[in-house]
């Protein structure tokens, strides 16, 4: 006589291999999201694919929810969806740790899964509460689901100093939704992809209506910015500016050793800076890789001199500070300033890369990365004036925070007529990270409708144009100056006009307040 268990046990096979195909089907829906941010192969984002990826995610969960899967099941499969497309995001953070770090090599790989699973997890909650919580059927999920995607998406942009490196939005800034970026911004954008994602998956054909009514929502979400008016003035020109942007191609692990890539630094940023013609010259960050005191005799004096007149001025990356406080920062030099130069000091630094969280000293001691405590710049902070152009400069990853960029656009006469960026991430070599970083540049030039300058030490030296296009660029990995004309522009944005003031809030509250109303449906139902 066959025992009770025995028919659970039968089952077990075809449960796994179903089980299987399902989590196989999570991790290359993960992987598809990563590389729609920046295909690997030519570094281009391809906005089709991240519509796709959501689409397999929804699809997926629903195939749990229509299992009656809880929330730990569901959760579990999103968040090796989320943990697979963050590894396959930023896994060059590998390379900083070993090759440069000299952490040793599975020590380097545990660290990149395990901040993709940490940040996964907001993603994991998300999946869980919709196939618990979540209506049904199309637009009533698919609000829902965009609304939790949005939430997780602020999360991991905002909680313990933020690190949205990789966000969905980027991948359609050469997309069709490409239109909603001076409206809502890349969060605002990515929470359109989730919803026209999972109409398509979740509209029940055999309810007209359903199908009429998710139609017209995905044919709005796709053209409605299209048929848009900006408001009067946005895009205006302020003129024009030449500039010259020079990338010096320090290798990372020359970069701080005195007699190799500091000299090196030292020689040929010192020529260009003595011999540009361009009316604004710009450095990488920490092009010169000392402290102003630290430099030889008489260094930072003579590039003062060289444009205490004249009509050029220039904007070097240089730490600042002493005595233990230090700033990764910019000084600024121009005809009438000589005796006290601008500077920008970055604002939002780089966890483990510029400062240490607590508890986590033992890990950084692990590794050879010169490292230290720098202290923040504050937000909004005045913009550099020359030649009637403001222009708004930003460090490395800070341009990953439109919302911070954004505080700088409260009063329209003082706002930015340029962004630039300025940064240094040879310490992830020839990879995808630049790429990446270069999308999210094209999004802040969309968002604000400002062209982008972007000085770099390997590359992307480009000029955007406010429309996000790249129009002058220099080969990757190579040194040499980049010259070009940049247009500058006046006016605000619908997005400037209400992340000025208010941040990320609008978003949050309408995607809060959309699970609020289905979760309260749901319980009077």
């Amino acid at each position: 006589m066959r025992s009770a268990a025995a028919a659970p046990l039968r089952a077990w096979p075809a449960l796994s291999a179903v089980g299987l195909l399902r989590l196989l089907g999570f991790a290359l829906a993960g992987l598809a999201q990563a590389a729609s941010i920046a295909w690997p192969s030519n570094g281009r984002p391809l906005w089709w694919l991240q519509l796709l990826s959501l689409a397999a995610l929804v699809a997926l969960l629903d195939w749990l929810r229509a299992e009656g899967a809880g929330w730990r099941r569901a959760g579990l499969h999103g968040w090796l969806f989320s943990t697979t497309w963050l590894t396959g995001s930023f896994w060059w953070l590998f390379i900083s740790m070993h090759t440069y770090g000299g952490l040793a090599a599975p020590l380097a790989a545990l660290a990149v899964v395990a901040l993709a699973a940490a940040l996964g997890l907001y993603y994991a909650v998300a999946c869980a509460w919709f196939v618990v919580r979540g209506p049904r059927g199309a637009p009533g999920g698919a609000l829902v689901f965009a609304a939790l995607w949005t939430l997780a998406e602020l999360v991991r942009g905002s909680w313990f100093t933020g690190f949205p490196w990789g966000a969905g939005g980027y991948a359609h800034v050469d997309g069709p939704l490409a239109a909603w970026a001076p409206w809502i911004g890349v969060y605002g954008i990515g929470a359109v992809a989730a919803l026209v994602a999972a109409l398509g998956v979740l509209v029940r054909p055999t309810r007209p209506m359903e199908v009429a009514v998710a139609a017209m929502l995905s044919a709005g979400a796709l053209t409605a910015p299209h048929f848009a008016t900006a408001p009067a003035g946005t895009g205006a020109s302020s003129g024009t500016l030449q500039v010259a942007l020079l990338q010096g191609n320090i290798p990372q692990d020359e970069k701080f050793i005195p007699g190799g890539g500091i000299d090196i630094a030292l020689r040929w940023y010192g020529e260009q800076l003595r011999d540009a013609r361009a009316s604004l010259v710009v450095t990488p960050e920490t092009a010169l890789p000392l402290l102003p005191q630290q430099l030889p005799a008489g260094y930072l004096e003579a590039i003062q001199a060289r444009y205490a007149q004249g009509t050029q001025a220039a904007i070097v990356g240089l730490p600042l500070g002493g005595q233990g406080t230090y700033r990764n920062a910019v000084l600024g030099f121009r005809p009438g300033a000589a005796a006290q130069p601008y500077s920008y000091s970055k604002h939002h630094l780089v966890p483990f890369g510029e400062f240490i969280p607590p508890g986590f000293r033992w890990f950084i001691d692990m590794m050879s990365i010169p490292l230290g405590d720098f202290a923040r710049g504050g937000l909004a902070q005045a913009p550099f004036a020359w030649q009637g152009q403001r222009i708004a400069p930003n460090i490395c990853y800070e341009d990953l925070f439109g919302d911070e960029i954004g505080a700088n656009f409260k009063d329209e006469a003082t706002a930015p007529t340029i962004l630039l960026n300025v940064s240094n991430i040879a310490w992830f070599g020839n990879t995808v990270a630049i790429d990446q970083h270069l999308a999210i540049s094209r999004m802040r030039a969309l968002e604000f409708a400002r062209p982008m300058v972007r000085a770099t030490n390997t590359g992307a030296t480009v000029v955007i144009d406010a429309e996000g296009r790249v129009t002058h660029a220099l080969p990757r990995l190579t040194r040499g100056v980049l010259e070009a004309t940049v247009e500058g522009r006046s006016g605000l944005t619908p997005f400037a006009r209400w992340v000025a003031p208010f941040g990320l809030w609008p978003l949050w509250i309408a995607a809060f307040a959309i699970v609020a109303v289905a979760f309260a449906l749901r319980r009077k139902g």
